[in-house]
């Protein structure tokens, strides 16, 4: 019973954490979002909480709150080194308010749909903000706020409109009610618009001189021998580095190799709150010379690495 109780707050959180990616070569992508999770009662469950909420940029998370410290706490040294100490007195307050809603709502959902009370029950909320940066330009790309319920979609947020959408029937009655109250749509659109975006380029801008103060990736290029004798498979890995966002591509003649024939690993944490990167390509042997690692990010100056060799 623990076990499956587990999996299903650990899958149902998980939903709501599936939105961040790595930058593209056109522009750089940035969030910053907002979760909040309730369950409808207490499980006994180690670092499981009847509330939670969480604050990420760029899927880093930047504070945390639960239901039984009730405290908002900065998770980034340089949050809690730039944010006075009534930022987080305020910012406890909020999530104090939200909670107690969140513990009405989740009922009044219960009982809505006719949910036995016996029963674990999830309400869920993501709001936040995307923007797209090419160069020193920084341009709104999207809001999103919506809620689901145990799992699947239950209400969200059209910017375009500036009203609610119902997913499921259930839902309805919660979209009238606050599609007839307009300065709650017009609320949420200038918040999701301009108030997210304001904070997301304050967080950018103090986690960035963070990174600044921190030494460059570690970044390695090695090779073995493939299954075809003639072949080699060139491996590019950069570790050590703290941001999320930072751009890795295989190149053949300065030119980079499209990532559907490069094998990566993904971002993985390292043990020191650092991070590690690897991509890999197949090539032939006698060309190996004509391949590099170029590892950029806007905190460092680009690291370029062939085999044996590095230049900045």
């Amino acid at each position: 019973m623990r076990t499956s109780v587990t999996t299903k707050i650990f899958a149902l959180f998980c939903v709501f954490l599936l939105y961040g990616t790595l930058p593209s070569l056109q522009a750089e992508k940035h969030s910053l979002y907002y979760i909040y999770m309730a369950l409808s009662k207490p499980v006994d469950l180690p670092g499981i909480y009847q509330f939670t909420a969480m604050g990420l940029l760029d899927d880093l998370q930047i504070d945390y709150y639960n239901s039984e410290e009730q405290k908002k706490i900065p998770k980034q040294t340089w949050m809690k080194e730039k944010l006075q100490e009534d930022y987080w007195e305020k910012g406890t307050q909020s999530r104090k308010s939200k909670e107690q809603w969140f513990n009405v709502n989740v009922d009044i959902l219960m009982k809505r749909m006719r949910h036995n009370e016996s029963d674990l029950h999830v309400l869920q909320w993501r709001h936040g903000c995307e923007v797209e940066q090419q160069g020193d330009e920084v341009k709104f790309s999207k809001g999103i706020s919506e809620y689901g319920y145990d799992g699947e979609d239950f209400l969200s947020f059209d910017m375009k409109e500036s009203q609610w959408v119902a997913s499921v029937d259930a839902a309805l009655p919660t979209k009238r009610k606050w599609d007839n109250v307009p300065i709650i749509n017009q609320y949420t659109k200038g918040y999701l618009e301009k108030e997210c975006v304001d904070w997301l380029n304050k967080f950018r801008e103090y986690g960035d001189n963070e990174l600044r103060k921190a030494s460059p990736p570690d970044v390695h290029v090695f090779a073995r021998k493939s299954s075809d004798e003639s072949k080699l498979k060139l491996t590019c890995m950069a570790t050590g580095f703290y941001a999320k966002d930072m751009m890795m591509t295989i190149r053949k003649y300065r030119t980079s190799l499209p990532e559907y024939e490069v094998e990566s690993t993904g971002i993985r944490p390292n043990h020191d709150g650092t991070f590690q990167m690897r991509k890999s390509v197949e090539i032939q042997e006698n060309e190996k010379a004509e391949y590099d690692c170029f590892v950029s990010h806007r905190t460092f100056k680009s690291i370029i690495v062939k085999l044996g060799r590095t230049s900045y």
